[in-house]
């Protein structure tokens, strides 16, 4: 039984990088025989086990046949007579292949990165060195999420390309209809981990080379080539924006809802008439029905699509809201449910931040905007609600009058505060 350090663990270390998780391959065991050490079997398609005292994961080597199309249409092997090489070659890239073994690294866990102590039959390395995003083997092609995973490690490592003899596979594997296997959830998770990467557009990039992003999210991959706004750059159409303002989001270090909110936020431009273009009126709620739709196929979370509901459909108006007066500010305070959710009106301050310094020229320019919106709902803030209500109940006031009451009472303090 011999133990293997392999994966991103080994491409980290490797890359200087902290390694976060590790993960193990162990050749020439059972799971009877891991049983027997302590192991802890947790594997439901193939055999996986968290260590006694670690609880890291260890996976028994295995190889993989293809036995129908999608995520989850394959048959798992793992045995003792399995090789080391065997299990690295039916893993995705190269990068991602290379093994080291437990007997060559230090009591703290890292290893000399020397050549000799690393395993790495398919040129991982050498990749590594070149940035080079390169399959190991055409058996690539047999799993559609793959094609997720480059996309994610391009919006993690922006520097690094994709072999093109790998994105002619990812190109074949989406023309022969295995991408449109991929079930919803794996979809949304491999896409919020790339969201969250420090450069996301690269992941978006590479899904519309291959492809994959007109089958994956139409409504996204729509907006290249649709112009923007007659006074923006009109080299910079609105698929280019979106990446811009997703790599805003990315530098401002927002939250996994900010920037799932920057990425659908102008979903409806894709849809404008041809005969208004370049202007987009009204296209705040076709890009709320569109997401809508979106967020349903993928399964999202209720915390983000609610977030990006109201991004979409308000945040021309918080662009504007300089020019607005009190009546008009309390409206728009009133529409994003800012007094009942404020964390998520200031979230959504954040998005209208990015979108508005994801301009060539406006990435260092100040968003007052949000400075003076969060000014706004703190002075209406400052009504109580339940003094005025009372005050109003003994003139005679009741129901909808209450309401109006507090209404009046919250833009006189915005009349004060501005």
């Amino acid at each position: 039984m011999q133990f293997y350090l392999v994966g991103g663990a080994v491409r980290d270390a490797l890359l200087g990088l902290p390694v976060k998780d590790r993960d193990w391959v162990v050749v020439g065991a059972t799971p009877e025989a891991l049983t027997a050490q302590g192991f802890l079997p947790v594997g439901k398609d193939f055999p996986v086990f968290l260590h006694p005292k670690t609880k890291e994961e260890y996976a028994l080597a295995r190889t993989e046949r293809k036995t129908a199309p999608g995520y989850h249409g394959f048959s798992v092997h793992a045995a003792p007579d399995v090789t080391l090489e065997e299990d690295l070659g039916r893993r995705d890239i190269t990068i991602n292949s290379i093994a080291v073994c437990e007997d060559s690294m230090r009591a703290d866990g890292t290893f000399d990165s020397d050549q000799a102590a690393l395993i790495d039959p398919f040129g991982g390395r050498r990749d590594l060195q070149r940035k080079v995003f390169r399959h190991v083997t055409v058996a690539f092609r047999e799993d559609p999420v793959r094609i997720l995973r480059v996309a994610r490690l391009a919006a993690r490592f922006a520097d690094f390309t994709v072999a093109p003899p790998t994105l002619q596979l990812m190109r074949d594997m989406v023309q022969s209809g295995e991408v449109d296997h991929l079930v919803a959830e794996r979809v949304w998770q491999e896409l919020a981990k790339g969201l969250m990467e420090k450069t996301p557009s690269r992941m978006f990039a590479v899904l519309r080379d291959c492809g994959a992003l007109a089958r994956l999210l139409p409504e996204v991959n729509q907006l290249w080539g649709v112009p923007q706004r007659a006074d923006y750059h009109p080299e910079i159409d609105t698929g280019i924006h979106l990446m811009l303002v997703l790599d805003m989001s990315a530098q401002l270090q927002a939250s996994l809802p900010v920037r799932l909110a920057c990425l659908f936020h102008d979903l409806g431009k894709g849809t404008t008439p041809a005969d208004v273009l370049p202007r987009h009126t009204g296209h705040e709620e076709r890009s709320a029905r569109l997401l809508k739709g979106v967020c349903e196929r993928l399964r999202v979370p209720t915390e983000c699509r609610e977030l990006a509901d109201v991004v979409a459909r308000e945040h021309g108006n918080i662009h504007r809201s300089a020019e607005l007066g009190a009546a008009a500010l309390l409206r728009l305070l009133e529409r994003c449910d800012a007094f009942r959710k404020p964390a998520r009106f200031e979230a959504a301050l954040l998005a209208c931040e990015c979108d508005a310094r994801g301009r060539l020229g406006q990435q260092d320019a100040p968003y007052p905007q949000r400075a003076r919106l969060l000014s706004a709902l703190a002075a209406a803030q400052t009504v109580a609600t339940d003094s005025v209500a009372s005050q109003a109940i003994a003139t005679g006031a009741s129901g909808k009058k209450i309401g109006e009451y507090i209404h009046k009472a919250r833009i006189d303090a915005l009349k004060a505060r501005l």
